[in-house]
């Protein structure tokens, strides 16, 4: 019931990230926000028909694809209140509630940087980026692309040893393009198929654009290598920029046109790199904090050494507080805190729900 509820959620037609966010902080989970009563769905800014739908059994509302995804053992799913949810992709403003995936779930809570760019890229463009996919994967970050031909196939390849996560614009059932069908079947062995669409989602030009802010959601940063003026990947920069991520570009002769994009992202103030070592300089000790990432539940007799860690901790309990609680209660800025928070949900010893809001987690059982 509870995972076919999660799916009945995606069959609503409108009901976007935002909306099913404030349900979920309403009801607490999927199941519980069906068939609750319209006089409860009121004020949450749904149509007529949403709230209709939301009084049907959500066995009513989901397709035999769902089903079919349900039952299969090769694929999942990751839920916004699983303790394994991506930590950086919660902190985005729309991040998806349910993810559906096939691979090696593992993958969600390792560090990751984001490597995309031109669909037409050169074969140098493609070269450079399987590069530093290869570079950067051996020391422990997780390459993220979108599936795409030219840089983004690249750099799939380029972190096939180390792991890599496709970020689909489809249905995670579906491979587009299709000429990428091996490619996906190896990034399932070695990585991560990623999804906020339902099965059978067909490929749309409106859904790519919404993939890219998974894509720089997931990822400490993103480098765009070759992308023309007008290219998509501007958008997933554009994205991480609006997330605080880091940006980097790698640079190119005057006269490509797949140079204009990494050279106004450089004007803009993206990071200019010429080697994987730029970019790790770059990245800090964000980076060094996901490699050293605890468990995902922390331990009894936790107790942070940093000061400021200890006195979040002793502020919060296992009920979700906003991070205005928290700092009132600690005596810290907004600004102060959200590193530490970011910090302690990394390392597995709190978790962020539905609304803002953040507790700590359990002990392991």
């Amino acid at each position: 019931m509870s995972d076919a509820a999660w799916l009945a959620l995606c069959r609503i037609n409108g009901l976007g990230p935002q909306r099913q966010q404030a349900l979920l902080e309403r009801f607490s989970h999927a199941a519980a926000c069906f068939q609750t009563g319209a006089g409860l769905l009121q004020d949450l800014g749904l149509s007529a028909k949403q709230i209709q739908a939301l009084q049907k059994d959500p066995d009513d509302l989901i397709r035999p694809a769902d089903r079919r995804w349900l039952n299969s053992p090769d694929t999942d799913l990751c839920r916004w209140t699983d303790a394994d949810y991506p930590p950086l992709l919660r902190q985005i403003p729309d991040p998806p509630p349910l993810l559906f995936i096939r691979g090696q779930r593992s993958c969600l809570n390792q560090p990751m940087l984001a490597i995309v760019g031109s669909r037409s890229a050169t074969a140098l463009g493609a070269a450079t980026a399987e590069a530093f996919a290869r570079s950067l994967g051996e020391t422990g970050l997780i390459i993220t692309s979108g599936l795409a031909l030219g840089i983004d196939a690249a750099a799939h390849r380029g972190a096939l040893a180390s792991g890599t996560v496709a970020v689909l614009g489809t249905g995670a059932d579906l491979i587009y393009p299709r000429t990428h069908l091996q490619l996906a079947h190896q990034i399932i062995e070695h990585g991560l198929l990623v999804s906020e669409q339902a099965p059978e989602t067909a490929p749309h030009s409106g859904l790519f654009p919404r993939r890219n802010r998974i894509i720089s959601g997931l990822s400490l940063g993103v480098l765009i290598v070759e992308a023309a003026e007008n290219s998509g990947s501007l958008i997933t920069a554009r994205l991480a920029m609006e997330q605080g991520r880091e940006v980097f570009a790698v640079p190119g002769s005057i006269h490509s046109p797949l140079s204009r994009g990494p050279h106004r992202l450089i004007r803009d103030g993206a990071k200019l790199v010429e080697s994987a070592e730029d970019v790790l300089s770059e990245l800090g000790p964000l980076f060094g904090a996901l490699c050293q990432a605890r468990p995902v539940t922390a331990a009894d007799n936790w107790q942070p050494d940093d000061p400021h860690q200890a006195k979040v901790w002793a502020a919060m309990g296992f009920d979700p507080l906003t991070a205005e609680e928290i700092a009132a209660r600690c005596g810290l800025t907004l600004g102060e805190l959200s590193a530490i928070l970011l910090e302690m949900e990394i390392s597995g010893y709190l978790t962020a729900s539905p609304g803002g809001r953040f507790c700590r987690l359990p002990p392991a059982p």
